[in-house]
């Protein structure tokens, strides 16, 4: 614990100290690492895909004069410039009925790291660096790279028990957890933020509009949420900091008082870490409970699928595809 010198004027009134050591920045191994790792996977996705071998008679492939092997589907097959449906199942898609009938669980966590194309790896590897970046430089490889994977899992377990006839493939599950992690960060280190108001505000404002994106078909909105609400739980257990200016202003009102023995931890934040942790387990087991017994969360649910979709003029959720 560094030493407190008194400010000049002699007046504690307005005088925050500051440590003596700066806290160290991490490098964002995890985050740069998981974003190459996708972008490998989505070219040995489109070289396994090989269109040109396995197209129709009379159809064409996506720039297949230039990229040959390595080019895409139809427009009409798949407008994010990737490869088809089986392929992406082959390679380790999400569908309920392989998880369970077939014991495939492994596909709960291969779907993290596969994308329907290139415009879906772009938005989501975007997104990656926005959040993966800021919060690995503060926490670390190990807890970021938990908060990723987990959160992934979570979304992916949600998916599973709605979307029983869809292939669900993106890492989507996991950039929500990481961004519901942002949250809770922000709430559980509240005193340690500047504007911390008008940042919850915004982060609200992004979350609300990424899920009202997710309303749309195609695109796996029980994931996002799964996903949003692991990471959101995680957030309390991995990502609580020591409440520097707790433990400065407690020395400074008594300078006798030895800061080895005030509390660097509010108690709210062991509160929220309890709560979260207990939650998150009773979660987990309940989704792998469902999802092994053969539930259809759809029929328990009846309203749950304007979660997923809303049906409009525009378009149909009777081809949603995850």
């Amino acid at each position: 614990m560094h030493k407190v010198s008194p400010p000049p004027d002699g007046s504690y009134s307005s005088y925050v100290a500051t440590p003596a050591k700066r806290h160290k920045r991490c490098w964002p191994i995890f985050t740069l690492g998981a974003v190459v790792a996708n972008i490998i996977v989505l070219v040995v996705v489109m070289y396994e895909n090989n269109c040109p071998a396995n197209i129709g008679y009379g159809r064409k492939c996506v720039l297949g004069s230039s990229f040959k092997r390595m080019s895409f589907q139809p427009w009409s097959e798949n407008p994010l410039l990737g490869p088809s449906s089986a392929t992406l199942q082959k390679m380790g898609g999400l569908r309920t009925d392989l998880v369970v009938d077939q014991k495939q669980g492994w596909r709960l966590m291969s779907c993290v790291w596969l994308h329907a194309g290139v415009f879906h790896l772009l938005v989501n590897m975007i997104a990656l660096l926005v959040f993966g970046i800021e919060l690995e430089r503060d926490f670390g490889f190990i807890r970021i790279g938990l908060l990723y994977l987990i959160s992934g899992l979570g979304g992916s377990l949600l998916s599973s028990l709605f979307n029983h006839n869809a292939i669900s493939v993106g890492a989507s599950g996991a950039l929500f957890g990481l961004l519901g992690a942002t949250t809770s960060e922000l709430i559980t280190n509240w005193s340690r933020y500047r504007s911390r108001c008008s940042q919850l505000f915004q982060l609200i404002i992004v979350t609300g509009v990424n899920l009202a994106i997710g309303l749309l078909p195609r695109v796996d909105n029980f994931a996002h949420i799964g996903g949003f609400v692991t990471g959101f739980l995680l957030g309390f257990i991995l990502l609580m900091k020591e409440q520097y200016r707790y433990v400065q202003r407690s020395t400074l009102l008594d300078p006798r008082m030895d800061p080895q023995h005030v509390k660097r931890f509010k108690t709210y934040q062991f509160i929220l870490l309890l709560v979260s942790l207990l939650l998150l387990i009773a979660g987990f087991a309940g989704g792998f409970v469902a999802l092994y017994s053969g539930v259809d969360a759809y029929n328990r649910c009846s309203w749950c699928h304007y979660l997923n979709c809303v049906p409009s003029s525009h378009w149909t959720c009777d081809s949603q595809s995850g």
